[in-house]
């Protein structure tokens, strides 16, 4: 983005009221409202936050808004209806049962593969569903078989319960790309397409939960501290060779000596953890350097 399209926090701070439909379904929702409640309580105080701001909503606007809302959601049926039907066919094939043993064959081989299957089969079981209701059924299916392969049962459901969760924005079904979509009025796939794109690196997350426990504060202070750090500025790397960009453009040899020690900093080894720092510290200044110059240069001409 341009510099004169960031928007300022100064004037940001002074819209801090319109979070407050949004802060609103969060506290119905922990009191212990039903979710059609709770979103009843959120739009009718959006409504009401409207009178605070330039843009007020008299009646004619509040219909409009809802008869659009109407139009927006079809989308999100559809998709919800779709994923509904390979949910069911998976449960009543037995599909899920089987699953353990085909999860005890595949560790025989590798652990990291049967994390793949795994991931695979909670995304596909998450698409399209609310946090809650994915977490069940992925739980159901999936973290009895990585529970039988050796793995804790901690890691195991919150591996599950991860992607269970970014099967929202994993195509083809993400079901809140497409809610973006809906609001952004842009092409639904592409929108899922660039959400993927952009969340990457977070589907590494889960596997770090396996490789570094200490993560999920299995550990001491010191082992939970030193390794949530480095995941952390890992996880920044990755994110870098995603997007190609790390205090500015980055070459392609770049992205590939980044994603080297993200993966360093990610596994979670007090030797790796020093190698992969020391090329995030090289590269911040190499980088810092060559367009720090660029800069200096730009505003001195």
């Amino acid at each position: 983005m341009r510099e004169d399209e960031i928007p300022q926090f100064r004037k940001l701070a002074k819209q801090v009221y319109l979070f407050a439909p949004i802060i609103i379904l969060i506290v119905a929702l922990f009191m212990g409202y039903s979710v059609i409640r709770a979103g009843t309580l959120a739009t009718a105080s959006a409504a009401v936050v409207s009178w605070l701001s330039p843009h007020k909503m008299g009646l004619a606007a509040i219909l409009r808004a809802l008869q659009l809302a109407g139009i927006m959601s079809i989308q999100i049926i559809a998709v919800c209806a779709c994923a509904g039907l390979i949910v069911g066919v998976i449960s009543l094939t037995g599909v899920g049962a089987r699953f353990s043993s085909l999860l005890l064959g595949v560790a025989g081989v590798s652990q990291l593969l049967a994390l793949f299957f795994a991931m695979c089969i909670s995304i596909l079981l998450g698409m399209g569903m609310p946090t809650t209701a994915a977490y069940a059924v992925a739980a159901s299916v999936v973290a009895p078989g990585l529970i039988n392969i050796g793995i804790e049962p901690l890691i195991a459901h919150f591996f599950v319960f991860y992607f269970a969760v970014v099967s929202a924005i994993t195509p083809p079904v993400a079901l809140a790309s497409y809610a973006a979509a809906g609001i952004s009025g842009d092409n639904a796939m592409g929108t899922s397409v660039a959400s993927f794109k952009i969340g990457l690196a977070a589907f590494i997350v889960p596997f770090m939960f396996f490789y570094s426990p200490a993560m999920l504060m299995e550990g001491s202070a010191m082992q939970i501290l030193r390794v949530g750090l480095t995941a952390t500025l890992g996880i920044i790397l990755l994110a870098g060779v995603v997007q190609a960009w790390f205090f500015g453009p980055v070459k392609t040899w770049q992205r590939v000596v980044m994603l080297i020690g993200a993966i360093f900093m990610i596994y979670g080894g007090i030797y790796t953890d020093i190698a992969g720092l020391a090329i995030g510290v090289v590269l911040v200044v190499m980088q810092r350097r060559l367009h720090g110059n660029g800069k200096a240069a730009a505003s001195t001409g």
